[in-house]
């Protein structure tokens, strides 16, 4: 399949700049993945379109202040830094901004005593960078750090937490998981009243999520891994939702990447491990029955990924009538399910 397949045109006042005034206000688009037919509702409407039995599945991944300003020692030339992947022993995998003189050798100065040396280049025009500090490192980051929002978004958020889900717990991504933005307490609750059970899995969102994708046959496209954990519990949940034919319903790509990647065998397997899984039109889903999703950018990964789901054709289509209907697009915007 070609990348200009995934094309489509959006105008770029669809873009949204903040998010809902209420989190579960925002639209919600209902689809048919098997009949591609499409229904208008707004997201607190979900409780209303979800079964007794159906389990769905968060990725409970809490954002951490990624971007980082530092500058390059000992010419003082400032850089940008964002914290993609720890790999140990205050090692990390990040994207330094500009890349061209963040060759190996080099020494990026940070505040607070804040040091990093540039290690190597890795495969995907990332650095491996060891830092140096005195103190703790996630308090050090939490004091210097921004949050690391989306290039097409550029109004600053009044407050950070709206960049988090309410569920947020396990820290480590440089991106929100943002199909679990919408969600409430009181959303929950009542999903919960209804008989759905939620469970959590874990994916830390780093460049496999929103690289671009550059090949124009997307068979050629190469995933960046990202750390993903699945507790015994939720393992346990969703594996006797699937034998009693109940369904699992991921919440945002990143949970159904996590449950396609532990659960290729048609069973999800407990544990934790490194995925760099791509799902793009002709995938077979061993574990999801469905997803609760935003509207994604044209061309990338995460349109490749719900055209799986149903056809490329049908999904486009379904875009073209959110453009229509005035959806508001990427992070901050609409959603969809997709049952």
């Amino acid at each position: 399949m070609k990348l200009s397949d995934f094309y489509y045109d959006l105008p770029k006042e669809l873009i949204a700049q903040h998010p809902a005034q209420q989190r579960d206000h925002a639209r919600l688009m209902l689809y048919d993945r098997k009949s591609g037919a499409v229904e208008h509702a707004h997201f607190y409407d979900l409780p209303k379109e979800l079964h007794k039995g159906d389990v769905l599945v968060f990725n409970d991944s809490r954002v951490i202040p990624a971007r980082l300003h530092g500058r390059r020692i000992p010419t003082g030339g400032k850089v940008e830094v964002l914290l993609l992947t720890p790999v140990g022993d205050d090692r990390w995998e990040v994207l330094v901004k500009p890349g061209k003189k963040a060759l190996p050798g080099t020494t990026i100065e940070f505040p607070l005593g804040l040091t990093a040396d540039v290690l190597e280049r890795t495969d995907f025009g990332g650095r491996i960078v060891q830092f140096h500090y005195d103190g703790v490192f996630d308090d050090i980051i939490d004091q210097i750090g921004e949050m690391p929002l989306p290039p097409y978004i550029h109004e600053a958020l009044e407050d950070p937490d709206e960049y988090q889900t309410v569920y947020a717990r396990e820290r480590g991504s440089a991106a929100a998981p943002t199909a679990g933005l919408h969600f409430t307490d009181e959303l929950l609750d009542e999903i919960r009243a209804k008989g759905v059970e939620t469970v959590f899995v874990t994916l830390h969102v780093g460049l496999g999520t929103f690289r671009p994708v550059e090949e124009e046959n997307i068979e050629d496209h190469a995933m960046h891994s990202e750390f993903y954990s699945v507790t015994p519990e939720a393992a346990a949940a969703v594996n006797a939702a699937k034998k009693e034919g109940r369904r699992v319903i991921a919440v945002g790509t990143t949970s159904m990447r996590t449950l396609e990647s532990a659960g290729a065998s048609g069973t999800l397997q407990a544990g934790s491990g490194w995925t760099n899984i791509f799902i793009y039109p002709g995938f077979t889903f061993h574990i999801a029955d469905g997803l609760v999703t935003n509207f994604h950018l044209p061309e990338s990964t995460l349109l490749m990924l719900i055209s799986a789901l149903s056809t490329r054709e049908k999904i486009l289509h379904a875009y073209e009538i959110a453009v229509q209907e005035k959806y508001r697009f990427f992070s901050f915007g609409d959603a969809m399910f997709i049952r």
